[in-house]
């Protein structure tokens, strides 16, 4: 059986009213899931952080080692040519020797460079460690606290929002299919998710805005769907409003 405009009214004002205590419901959370999703994404950006630099840490260490042995290499290398210019019997010798140990000289110097340069690095790079697990330790804290906040607010919440979102189920099959399409359009179009609002003082009680005398008379006789000319918002009369509230 076909619902008249009058039930059709009163079903779409009671899901208004069902919704306007969930979202009542979800405003005491506030920005807090926001937060914690936040919170999430920047401690896992701070341990890729900490991974990329552990990394680079153990990459330096392992160049030091490197040219200290590279340096060790050089020194033996010096300390044989050395030996072979007592037994040198040209000129010719005598100066490929000269210049394989000065080569041998070059290299150390390169090395040492390199070994100070891989040092002012980990330097840096452990202060930027230290600070990083600093932020981290602190965004943890953070994380936990906002976490017990909203397990607190949501724990004494979700009774009451699980029965309301099985009402706001039951109350949507009652309604029209193009008719709830039009209402969840209008839920979305607003942020305080008002799509059906009365009369009050003479006003939408959504946009504040003059309702005309004839049209508030329209709407009291609630023989066709009118909205707001102003915020496209579906308006009831007071009646209804206070019947159902």
């Amino acid at each position: 059986m076909e619902q008249t405009v009058e039930q059709k009214l009163e079903s779409l004002w009671a899901l208004q009213e069902i919704h306007t205590k969930i979202d009542k419901i979800r405003q005491v959370r506030g920005e807090l899931p926001i937060e914690v999703a936040d919170l999430e994404d920047e401690i896992a950006g701070l341990e890729t952080r900490l991974e990329k630099i552990r990394i680079e840490l153990d990459d330096l260490e392992d160049s030091i080692v490197k040219r200290k042995n590279m340096i060790k290499e050089a020194e033996a290398a010096i300390k044989r040519y050395e030996g072979q210019l007592n037994e040198v019997k040209n000129n010719r010798e005598y100066d490929a020797i000269t210049k394989e140990i000065e080569i041998q000289g070059l290299e150390i110097q390169v090395c040492e460079k390199r070994i100070k340069e891989a040092e002012f690095e980990i330097k840096n790079k452990t202060e930027a460690y230290d600070k990083t697990q600093e932020s981290l330790g602190y965004s943890k804290g953070e994380l936990e606290t906002k976490k017990k906040e909203l397990d607190t607010i949501t724990s004494e919440t979700q009774i009451d929002e699980e029965a309301l979102l099985n009402s706001a189920d039951a109350a949507s099959k009652k309604i029209e299919d193009r008719l709830l399409k039009v209402y969840s359009k209008l839920r979305e179009s607003f942020r305080n998710g008002l799509a059906v609002v009365s009369i009050e003082r003479d006003s939408c009680s959504g946009c504040h805005n003059k309702i005309p005398p004839q049209l508030q008379s329209e709407i009291r006789q609630r023989k066709k769907i009118i909205i707001c000319e102003h915020c496209g918002r579906v308006l009831v009369d007071e009646m209804i409003a206070s019947e159902e509230g």
